[in-house]
């Protein structure tokens, strides 16, 4: 089986693939200080818990945008798994899409990996929106070919920020308001809707905005933790898909 690897500013994710099935998935703190004994104690016990073992691993994918984790996952893979990780981006997994934008190589993997798997499951010109740490809108046109796109806050990181700096705010919980009021009557409430509604109101100017440059008929794909609540208030996204960024890495693992 496959070991697809995400690692990400705030999670590593982890998951088991056979055959393009997703058989497990599991995730971890990203810390680059971590080590791969560390990684291997943790997996060792929740693949067991799965009914699997290190020995059912016989190649593993590396996706990451934090590049001093690297070392310790590519020690993981050679001195528990017993492979050589691929990393995506680099031979023999190179991207196989156009990269359109002025600066190629800072483009994030995972945007490349979502943009890959977007154009995989959806035809015709796209919008890819991942709820990370940083939550971000990429384009990808008909042909495949990443065309450039926006980084925001993650709306996690906007709470932090307006908690931290005002010391009077609480902190809340990232959830729909009771109601669909924008009018708050206690400071609690007042926060909700700012960072929630502000969010969506965020989201669906944006895809405006987008949807007029590109002048042609456009499908919004969402990813991330925060995609299946955001969809429940809008509906701007016409696809849902959790695991966009570990079926992206199985795509480009199968190309070998």
């Amino acid at each position: 089986m496959l070991l697809a690897v995400d690692a990400g500013n705030t999670n590593v994710v982890f998951a088991l693939v056979e055959s393009d099935t997703i058989r497990a998935r599991w995730r971890i703190a990203t810390d680059p200080r971590r080590t791969a004994d560390e990684y291997a104690v943790w997996l060792n016990q929740l693949l067991t818990l799965e009914g699997f073992a290190l020995s059912d691993v016989n190649s593993v994918i590396i996706a990451t945008v934090v590049p001093r984790a690297l070392h310790n996952l590519e020690v993981l893979s050679s001195k528990y798994f017993k492979v050589d990780p691929l990393i995506a981006g680099q031979h023999p997994v190179a991207w196989g899409i156009e990269l359109d934008v002025a600066e190629p190589a800072s483009v994030g993997a995972d945007r490349v990996v979502n943009a890959i798997a977007a154009h995989h499951l959806c035809s015709g010109d796209l919008v890819v929106i991942d709820f990370g740490t940083a939550t971000t809108f990429d384009v990808v046109d008909y042909s495949g070919a990443y065309k450039g796109g926006i980084i925001a806050p993650g709306i996690n990181l906007s709470l932090d920020a307006l908690v931290s700096a005002a010391a009077k705010l609480p902190r809340i919980a990232i959830a729909a308001p009771e109601d669909r009021s924008v009018i708050g009557r206690t400071t609690e409430a007042q926060m909700q809707i700012g960072v929630f509604w502000g969010y969506v109101a965020m989201i669906e100017g944006l895809i405006a905005r987008m949807r007029a440059e590109i002048g042609r008929p456009v499908k919004v794909i969402s990813t991330g933790g925060l995609a299946v609540l955001f969809d429940q208030h809008t509906d701007i996204f016409d696809a849902i898909a959790p695991d966009l960024t570990i079926q992206g890495l199985a795509l480009m693992h199968g190309r070998i």
